[in-house]
């Protein structure tokens, strides 16, 4: 791969990496309890906690919802870079990356 062939691909991939910082995805546990928002650089934008909707009795229960919500948040975000970097994957490998 030629030097200008790596500088549009470095380019491309940047492209991929700013989209991926604006898409936010919206995940609710708890019928909206919890709402937490993530992008596709795996970074917590928001966690929204509804106060009406929490038993504070039971703590267990709110802390289940983050973990699941933080869990899927997660798996999701990286399923998304994952599709978006397909393209590229084979490419980097001839890179040595």
């Amino acid at each position: 791969m030629s030097k200008i062939d790596q500088a549009k691909m470095a380019l491309k991939i940047k492209k991929v990496q700013k989209e991926l910082e604006k898409e936010v995805i919206q995940i609710e546990k708890g019928d909206g309890a919890v709402k937490i928002e993530i992008n596709g650089e795996q970074k917590i934008k928001k966690v929204h906690i509804d106060p009406s909707m929490v038993d504070l009795e039971d703590i267990t229960e709110l802390e289940r919802w983050l973990e699941d919500g933080f869990r899927e948040a997660i798996q999701q975000s990286q399923r998304l870079a994952t599709e978006k970097m397909q393209p590229f994957m084979g490419m980097l490998g001839s890179l040595g990356l």
